[in-house]
């Protein structure tokens, strides 16, 4: 009668330990790595940062030309330019006075 020798199956193990590293690194680089859910997240909530301060640019510029209009040969506002004389130049009217 031949004795079977049980020998563990090394390639099995193998080739299982192979395959659960390469799963833990996928798993890993799908969650942390450059293109992963958390820097998609990231990526997420800068967009939305930029996109309100491009809103406040766009505010910003829409009321710079409205006050260059303002100020343009074609269109001149007088309160305005009043205004920029006031605080630019510091001029006053004959008929006002400075309380310091």
């Amino acid at each position: 009668m031949a004795v079977s020798k049980s020998r563990p199956a090394i390639g099995a193990a193998l080739f299982f330990g192979v395959a659960f590293s390469l799963a833990v690194y996928f798993t890993f680089a799908a969650v942390q790595g450059d293109y992963g859910l958390f820097r998609r997240a990231e990526i997420s909530a800068q967009t939305q940062l930029l996109e309100k301060e491009l809103v406040m640019m766009q505010a910003e510029v829409a009321r710079m030309e409205n006050l260059t209009k303002r100020l343009s040969d074609d269109y001149l506002d007088l309160d305005l330019v009043d205004q920029q004389a006031r605080s630019v130049l510091g001029m006053l009217r004959s008929d006002e006075m400075v309380i310091r």
